[in-house]
């Protein structure tokens, strides 16, 4: 019987000790394989030349290129999933819009090896999964919303999920949107403390004011409301408005946060009122959430497997009959214009 064959891995960090605990979990694993480790971006060119990897870990700050412009560089020329192993910093969304595909923080005082080395184990393997030609945001065109002024009342909110490739989709539907339409409310898989630097980044790149939804937000025209790292989010009408909740209860997603749990909870408060937004990422998450909204009369957009970046989420949600309009990401913001008129 022949054995499944493995994950190949390129491991690029300039310090010995850091490349060698990271090989060392990566090789527990059975289904993955470091065949080859670079200490600066010139040595992981010729590497990745010699050995062929399937997927490269690297690290940003390294002698002689950083790895953001050494990502924006090869991926042109030699198409590879990245995984960004990094300490937080606001530069692991610019290796995102370079081209990587996952990233994970290096692990702080607090948290073990073993925990650090599972999470970058399982980004890896999604990684290896992904489609590079659609890891990259596209040229932006900002809409317009004055053919739906006068009706822009018959929905009252967007409520969008993501996961892998999700921060670079999120950025371009959100910047081509235009900022008088009903409030947003976002649950991308992301680590903590990460949340707050996605929302902080979306507010200086979009016309939204954009904010990590803390408990007791009244969801308003114009805002966005993105679910903080660990922490689920509900939405719930109090009065004629709506309010988002911080959510301790059982979830049937193992993700915190769940787009099942933001999902279901706009279904059950705002019913025909809403748009439903399920975009690129590994696994199921949202797709119960999306049929329950279509099911209350909202109604529901899938990105299609052409431009999600891991076309896994979507594919469900499109398999169970919770998507009512499947098209490119390309097309999302004006397949919400449409929907709102």
């Amino acid at each position: 019987m022949n054995k499944t064959r493995k994950i190949r891995v390129l491991v690029v960090d300039d310090s010995l000790v850091s490349r060698e605990f990271i090989a060392r979990g990566i090789n527990a694993d059975p289904d993955l394989e470091v065949v080859a480790k670079a200490g600066d971006p010139f040595e992981a060119r010729d590497k990745i030349i010699e050995f062929n990897p399937d997927v490269m870990t690297c690290d940003i700050q390294m002698p002689k290129m950083d790895g953001i412009e050494f990502i924006r560089r090869l991926l042109p020329q030699y198409p590879l999933p990245v995984v960004v192993v990094s300490s937080v910093s606001n530069a692991v969304f610019d290796a995102l819009n370079a081209g990587a595909v996952e990233f994970v923080a290096k692990p702080e005082n607090n948290e073990s090896i073993d925990i650090f080395i599972s999470k970058l184990v399982k980004k890896i393997k999604i990684a290896s999964k992904a489609k590079l030609s659609n890891n990259k945001v596209f040229s932006e065109k900002k809409l317009t919303a004055s053919s739906v002024k006068s009706k822009i009342h018959k929905i009252d909110m967007i409520a969008m999920g993501a996961s892998t490739g999700g921060t670079e989709a999120l950025y371009y539907v959100i910047k081509s949107l235009p900022i008088d339409i009903p409030g947003i409310v976002v649950v991308q898989h992301i680590p903590p403390l990460f949340s707050k630097m996605f929302a902080d980044r979306l507010n200086a790149q979009t016309g939204f004011q954009v904010k990590e939804a803390q408990n007791g937000d009244f969801i308003e025209n114009g805002c966005v409301y993105i679910a903080p790292g660990q922490q689920n989010i509900k939405v719930k009408k109090l009065g004629g408005k709506y309010t988002i909740t911080y959510y301790s209860g059982p979830s049937k997603s193992r993700h915190v946060p769940s787009v099942d749990v933001l999902f279901e909870s706009v279904a059950q408060a705002a019913g025909n009122k809403a748009i439903g937004v399920i975009l690129t990422g590994m696994g199921s998450d949202g797709s119960r959430g999306l049929l329950m909204m279509k099911s209350k009369g909202s109604k529901t957009i899938g990105q299609d497997e052409e431009s999600s970046v891991v076309y896994g989420m979507p594919k469900v949600a499109y398999e169970i009959g919770a998507v009512e309009k499947r098209t490119s990401l390309q097309n999302i913001p004006n397949t919400i214009l449409k929907m709102l008129g």
